[in-house]
Order: C-alpha cells, then sequence, then structure tokens
C-alpha cells in the first residue's frame, strides 16, 4: 500500500466484464424476469386463496368446484380426480402454515405438473427432474441468489417433494391413464317410448286402462242389430227365468236320494269290474311270455 502525503492509497476491486451494450443492472433485470416466468401465472389469484382459507374442508371442496367450472362432477371421473387432487393439495398447505404467496406457488406447482402430464406427454422421471429444477429456484437461498426469489426454506421444500410423492408420483400410471386412455360411456338410464290406445268414441270400447267388462258392453254400449231387436228384447226378458231354473238344478245333489249302503254297493261292483278285467289283461301277457319262452327251450334242446 503506498502512502503520500496527507493521503492513503486504498485497493481497488477488479472491475466485472460485461458485454457489449449491457451493464450489470440490465443483467439483473433479465435475470429476475426469468425467475417471475417461474411457477407463473398464478393457478389460484390471491382473492381465491384468501376465501378458501377462510372455508372449512367441505367448503374447500365446493369453492375449488367453483373456481375449475367443474359442472359434471356427480357423472364426470375426470372432473371428480382432479377436485380430489387440487383439494388434497390444498388442505396438506394448511397444515403446513403457509403464507398466502407460498400457498400460490404450491398450487401452481399441482397445476402445472399436471399440465406437463396431459400436454407435454412427460415422463415420471421428466417430472420428477422438472420439481428438482424448480425447486431449486424458489426453495431455499444459496450462494449467488437474490433472498428475494427465495419461497420455500430447507424444511418446506422437503415437505412438498415428500408430498408430491405419495400423491402424483406414486400414482402417476394412473392419471397417465386418466388423461390418455378413452373410457366407454356407461350407460346409466334408457327411455322408451310406449304407445298408448287413444280414447275411442262408442260404440267401440274404451282403451285398457279404462276398459270395463264384455257383459257390460253388450248389454249397455253395443247396439243390437235393427233385424232381431224384438228377438233380442225376448230373450232378454226370459233370460232371468231359465238362468234361475238351471242354476237351481245345478244346485241338487245328486247323491241326495242314495243311502250309504247303495254307495258302497256301486263303488264295490266298480271295483270288482276293474280288477277283474285287469286281472284279465295281466293273465293274456303272462300267457303269451310263457308261450315265446317254451319255444325258445325248444330250439335250444334242438340244437
Amino acid at each position: 500500500m503506498a502512502t503520500t502525503a496527507g493521503m492513503t492509497s486504498v485497493p481497488t476491486t477488479p472491475s466485472v466484464m460485461t458485454p457489449a451494450g449491457t451493464s450489470p443492472d440490465t443483467e439483473r433485470d433479465t435475470e429476475s424476469n426469468e425467475h417471475e416466468e417461474i411457477l407463473s401465472p398464478d393457478f389460484l389469484s390471491i382473492d381465491q386463496i384468501t376465501e378458501l382459507l377462510t372455508a372449512d374442508p367441505n367448503g374447500v371442496q365446493q369453492k375449488l368446484q367453483e373456481f375449475l367450472n367443474f359442472k359434471d362432477l356427480q357423472t364426470s371421473l375426470k372432473e371428480a380426480i382432479l377436485l380430489d387432487y387440487y383439494a388434497s393439495g390444498f388442505l396438506w398447505a394448511q397444515g403446513m402454515d403457509f403464507s398466502v404467496i407460498q400457498y400460490s406457488k404450491f398450487m401452481t406447482l399441482l397445476d402445472m405438473l399436471l399440465h406437463n402430464l396431459k400436454t407435454l406427454h412427460m415422463s415420471l422421471e421428466d417430472s420428477i427432474k422438472w420439481v428438482g429444477e424448480v425447486m431449486a429456484e424458489v426453495g431455499p437461498c444459496h450462494l449467488g441468489k437474490n433472498d428475494e426469489w427465495n419461497i420455500f426454506d430447507v424444511t418446506q421444500a422437503k415437505a412438498i417433494i415428500d408430498y408430491l410423492k405419495i400423491s402424483l408420483f406414486q400414482h402417476y400410471k394412473l392419471y397417465e391413464f386418466l388423461f390418455y386412455s378413452t373410457r366407454e360411456e356407461i350407460v346409466i338410464g334408457t327411455e322408451q317410448v310406449v304407445e298408448v290406445v287413444k280414447p275411442a268414441e262408442s260404440p267401440f270400447p274404451g282403451p285398457l286402462e279404462e276398459g270395463i267388462s264384455f257383459d257390460t258392453y253388450s248389454t249397455f254400449i253395443m247396439p243390437p242389430p235393427t233385424s232381431v231387436t224384438d228377438t233380442k228384447g225376448l230373450d232378454q226378458e226370459q233370460g232371468p227365468e231359465k238362468s234361475q231354473s238351471e242354476t237351481d238344478a245345478s244346485d241338487m245333489d245328486p247323491l241326495s236320494g242314495l243311502t250309504i249302503e247303495d254307495i258302497k254297493s256301486v263303488l264295490g261292483q266298480v271295483t270288482e269290474d276293474v280288477l277283474i278285467s285287469i286281472q284279465t289283461e295281466i293273465n293274456e301277457k303272462l300267457q303269451i311270455q310263457e308261450e315265446a319262452f317254451n319255444a325258445r327251450i325248444e330250439k335250444l334242446k334242438k340244437v
């Protein structure tokens, strides 16, 4: 160190070489702009995250359904899985006591992982590498890194990676199947067209649900033929008397004039006749078989 009268010489630091037309401030602005593109744009706005923080678990799921515009949740398996993915991630983040900015970046990270899988067809290995690169930028502060970019500390970064292992990475094949495979639509309902008979005017009978018995129809609705009108009327007058006599005759017991002994004798005679006829038939069959056996025996003797 050289000294002169009344002055002290101080060593100067070497100047940093910068490209032509650039300055250190310009480089810092460029690097800052590149960093701002990481995990941007935000998946959920600050207002939406604040609204989610005030809701219970069921309310979180309902509000996410509204934010994501899921309208077919009851019938769409894809929407149900995605809603569960985002809701589970947000509820897990609540246990980490994240700040609003950390909530925003974490939810954006979850969304971009699915975006890479769905749009870029990124494999599991590539997704793990991508998460490592992102966490290196927004994770714990290291040498040469701006403190303003430090979003997650070491403990939070490790917890996020562990959560991704058990949530997305462990079931990566299932999420690939969700986005890449087409599924047949299950018919949960069907329509059948039933043609109902139109109401008909008299003299035709009404449809079945309004139908009446044929006797009532033929008696009171169906017009009689013009040529036999008088005969029809006469039959209707005599009909009740004839039907009454027939009913009385049918109600009489045919065995009312017989005693028990008469019934026994009749049954005994019938039974004896039946047994005799059966015995005669059996004897005839036995005689035929006996003659056939005798003929066979004679043939065997001759041999």
